[in-house]
């Protein structure tokens, strides 16, 4: 008697064809709810203590968030959350990234434990999910996520053990772990003697990923005005608060704007592009919408899960930055808050540069005047410390709203399918 197959017998993947097949759902945006919460109190952890150990521990902290939300995405880049199944997963995923965003605050104090497990939880299932899910249905993919789930365990052990281990080890483990995770999906999570399918020749949905990434960098800049709104209502009001308060709104419509205006249509460019590449490549072989051949994957990679995540970087630096002004507004500028203040706005930028490049291998011209202007305004810093940090702090704004009038009146350069023929 043949030993029963493995795998869900239901087709739990997105639709070939049609809304579902490329529609960001609500249950997705449920789970994004988590988030915003867990970007707040990232932005909490960092106001409180601006040491340089503790920049260190919240680089590895909003990698991680990262990780899990975009690791996710691509999840549902796959499967249908309509479905039953997929809805309930998510809903569960949910939770577990809930209960990591309540340690956030305390993952390297007295919460390490429940951080480290809730995290750790969510990556393992979320995997294995995956696996049974599609061992049926696409092999191909299946296998994919079997490996991703090799190092995923292999991450696990280093966050559960930098949890146990005494507290001046823990940040070198957790170090560790984020360096494999991500250095997993830059190998493409190959395993010695296992048959490895390049990122390029995955089948995706360029469309959904695009948009779901759109929505999160709303997220974040939603997470940076809640941020100083509450830092703001707890002020008396003065007009040091009013205008730190007015600066930080004027602020998040740049970071808005310099993302919305050009930068998002860029992206979205650069994906049909590539699915109407992989069409010419594959001879409309293979799913409807759903494209592997080609630049898709690697967009999907290097310029959505690894770009990206100095994007929200930046947002959540930009939002501690306004909470500072909003807290020391005449006080001299130290280093810890000017790199707080600068680093933000020049993250951010960073981040659209290093995503336009990946999409369209040309650096926009818009973001690079910033971070010069930027840069004028470090010295400027160094130079006359007296300046304040709200002083300083309305300069990097401004330096965003020229930034964001410089990307809109500049020539666009467009992602065209013929300039990726070759």
């Amino acid at each position: 008697m043949p030993a029963p197959r493995f795998g869900l017998v239901s087709d739990l993947r997105r639709p070939e064809s049609g809304e579902r097949a490329e529609r960001v759902t609500f249950v997705e945006l449920f789970f994004d709810l988590v988030f915003v919460f867990a970007l707040t109190q990232l932005s909490k952890l960092i106001a409180d203590d601006q040491s340089v150990t503790a920049a260190l521990e919240s680089i590895v902290l909003i990698l991680a968030l990262w990780w899990s939300w975009v690791s996710t995405s691509w999840v549902t880049n796959w499967l249908d959350p309509e479905r039953l199944a997929v809805r309930l997963a998510l809903i569960g995923f949910g939770l577990l990234a809930f209960v990591a965003a309540v340690s956030v605050s305390a993952s390297f104090t007295d919460r390490a434990l429940a951080f480290a497990v809730a995290y750790v939880v969510l990556q393992l299932i979320r995997t294995l999910f995956m696996v049974v899910a599609t061992w049926r249905h696409d092999r191909d993919v299946a296998l994919s996520f079997a490996r991703v789930l090799v190092w995923t365990a292999f991450a696990a052990v280093f966050w559960i053990a930098g949890a146990l281990v005494p507290a001046d080890w823990q940040l070198a483990f957790w170090i560790c772990a984020v360096a494999i995770e991500y250095g997993g999906g830059a190998l493409g999570f190959r395993l010695p003697g296992v048959r490895t399918s390049e990122v390029e020749s995955w089948e995706l949905s360029g469309a959904h990923l695009s948009e779901r990434a759109s929505l999160f960098i709303i997220i974040a800049i939603g997470e940076s005005l809640l941020v100083t709104g509450f830092a703001f209502v707890e002020l008396e009001t003065s007009v040091a608060a009013v205008v730190g308060m007015l600066s930080a709104f004027v602020s998040a419509v740049a970071l808005w704007w310099l993302y919305f205006h050009r930068t998002e249509t860029a992206g979205r460019r650069a994906v049909e592009a590539a699915e109407e590449e992989a069409d010419r490549a594959d001879g409309d072989e293979g799913r409807p919408g759903r494209r592997g051949p080609g630049r898709l994957g690697r967009i999907a990679r290097d310029g959505y899960s690894y770009a990206h995540v100095v994007i929200v970087a930046g947002i959540v630096l930009v939002s501690v930055g306004d909470k500072e002004i909003l807290d020391r507004p005449a006080d001299a500028v130290e280093l810890a808050g000017g790199v707080v203040i600068l680093g933000g706005p020049a993250l951010y930028l960073l981040g659209l540069s290093l995503f336009r490049f990946v999409v369209d291998r040309a650096v926009p011209l818009a973001p690079v005047i910033g971070l010069a202007m930027l840069a004028g305004c470090a010295v400027a810093a160094f130079l006359v410390p007296q300046l304040g940090e709200l002083v300083l702090g309305c300069l990097c704004t401004l330096v965003l709203v020229l930034a964001a009038i410089a990307d809109t009146v500049l020539p666009d350069r467009r992602v065209t399918a013929e300039r990726h023929q070759a």
